[in-house]
């Protein structure tokens, strides 16, 4: 089970329904995306996109009879863009810019990203501000209802002049050219797939192939689900976070909303609203409340700060997703249709500037995240520390080693995430002969963000795995009813509780499951409500 598949089955109906998103209707939503994307919702063009695509076409039509050369219709490419190119050499140059550019490397991209992808350009092309013809949005929408991904590559994005390879490998299979994903995952030919499902390959008309892959659509729908995935995730580390305090002893006075008030950031004052609920009526809290029975004056960073440090992740993380809903929203080509204006005119809207820099700070706030809980993971761990609780968590110390290594596993995950913390937007390298001299690296950002978002979700289990073993040592004190429902689900997927030792990864990876398919949350949500 990856992280990727944490987000429920959002395209289902009632009575086995599947969603339909109509393009040129309504504006698009994260949830349309990822219904898309994660569970196979079809896609249909309306007939606004379909008039906007006629409109748009018919200028394209215009500047390409035209004797002015007009870039990207009747001109090369990039540095080679002052070459007119003659009428009857035109579809071959669309069907060369796409041969050429398909010229990814590396692992295949999780079809999940190439879904997104391909709709996040089909969004564009609806608009009809790129000036395709119909049967090319039309035919990529068959692509999407027919359930066919493209073979797209990891490597071969600049994040600039739009994901040029990993769309160009989309293209190609419009084309009827290329390799799509078969049933078992391996790369097989387009062509009969296509042919298999009635989808004809379409031989592009000028512009068509320019337009197919000028966006920022791949990061774009990388992040729009990395959104979606950190926002289940901080209320994961919510929960950790309290059965950590729990299980360490530690006050809940610091999380009282009025503390939270004087410093006003909304995501601090959400995390330590989750604080409260989750610890409320825990008989482990009111063991230690007392004047005679509480000895400390202050609880450790890790555990005192929780709510500030997963308050500011929540912070950006809304910022991410206005600049999401923003990007969303626009046209990304160049050139682009003005159709109120009747014009086609060059732009730089493909620079993935602005969602690449969020996608770098998203990384920063997952690797501390996963920062946090990992020292939390270690005081539960230390005898020094832990407050009564055993060395690791072993039941005969020594013999024993407990969850000594489990700390070890999660130490290498945050250490991984502090490297993929290294923004990926300041690393400019110039392309194209200088014609294209910064580009933004946002396609690098997304991908090493996937990786991040997946090594936080293995910490937070690991914290959950900890803190749960250590909350069953303080019995008969019992938890807060919430953080007890976590530990049972724990429980019920597999995770043991205290004793000798045992084959532990096969433990850890029940709790990354149980982190992943939602029941740990659910098991929370359940008593608090939804938390926030």
């Amino acid at each position: 089970m990856t992280l990727f598949t944490l987000v429920s089955r959002l395209g289902r109906g009632t009575g086995g329904s599947v969603t339909v998103v109509t393009l040129g209707k309504d504006e698009l939503g994260f949830d349309d995306v990822l219904a898309v994307a994660r569970d196979g919702a079809r896609v249909e063009i309306g007939p606004a996109a379909l008039d906007a695509l006629a409109r748009g076409r018919a200028l394209v039509d215009e500047l390409a009879a035209a004797p002015t050369p007009a870039y990207g219709i009747s001109t090369g490419f990039g540095a080679l863009a002052t070459r007119h190119i003659d009428p009857e050499l035109r579809a071959a140059l669309q069907r060369s810019l796409i041969r050429s550019h398909a010229a990814g490397l590396g692992p295949l991209v999780e079809p999940e990203v190439v879904r997104a992808l391909i709709l996040m350009r089909l969004k564009t092309l609806a608009s009809g501000h790129t000036g395709v013809r119909p049967v090319v949005a039309e035919t990529m929408a068959a692509l999407l209802n027919a359930g066919i991904t493209p073979a797209v590559r990891e490597f071969g994005s600049l994040g600039c002049s739009g994901d040029l390879a990993p769309l160009s490998h989309v293209a190609l299979v419009l084309m009827g050219e290329g390799e799509v994903i078969g049933p078992d995952g391996t790369e097989v030919p387009a062509g009969p797939v296509l042919a298999a499902h009635g989808i004809a390959p379409i031989e592009l008309a000028p512009k068509e192939g320019l337009a197919l892959i000028n966006g920022t659509d791949g990061m774009l729908g990388m992040l729009i689900m990395a959104i979606r995935d950190f926002e289940r995730l901080l209320k994961i580390a919510d929960v950790s976070a309290a059965m950590s305090v729990e299980a360490q002893l530690g006050t809940d006075r610091v999380f009282r909303p009025e503390l939270h008030a004087i410093r006003p950031h909304p995501g601090q004052a959400a995390s330590a609203a989750n604080l409260i609920a989750l610890l409320a009526d825990s008989e482990v809290m009111a063991s230690h409340r007392g004047e005679n029975t509480c000895t400390r004056v202050q609880d450790a960073y890790s555990l005192r700060c929780a709510p500030q440090v997963a308050g500011a992740a929540r912070d950006t993380l809304a910022h991410a997703a206005t600049v999401a809903e923003r990007e969303l929203a626009a046209i990304v080509d160049n050139p682009v249709v003005l159709l109120d204006d009747g014009r086609v005119e060059s732009n730089g809207n493909f620079h993935g500037a602005p969602v690449a820099y969020v996608l770098d700070f998203l990384a920063i706030a997952s690797a501390d995240l996963a920062s946090i809980a990992e020292r939390r993971t270690d005081r539960m761990l230390d005898v020094a520390r832990s407050h009564g609780l055993p060395p690791f968590l072993a039941d005969d110390p020594g013999v024993d080693s407990g969850l000594m290594i489990a700390q070890y596993t999660q130490a290498a995950l945050v250490s991984e995430n502090k490297r993929l913390a290294a923004p990926a937007s300041v690393d400019s390298i110039p392309s194209s002969a200088m014609q294209e001299d910064h580009v933004s690296m946002g396609w690098s950002a997304a991908r090493k963000l996937r990786q991040s978002l997946q090594n936080l979700a293995r910490v937070l289990a690991i914290e959950l795995l900890t803190a749960a073993r250590a909350l069953d040592l303080r019995a008969p004190l019992a938890p807060a009813p919430a953080t007890a429902a976590a530990v049972a689900a724990l429980r019920a997927g597999g995770v043991g509780g205290p004793g000798p030792d045992r084959y532990l990864s096969i433990e850890m990876r029940a709790a990354e499951q149980a982190v992943l398919d939602g029941s740990v949350l659910a098991a929370v949500e359940a008593v608090t409500g939804p938390l926030r």
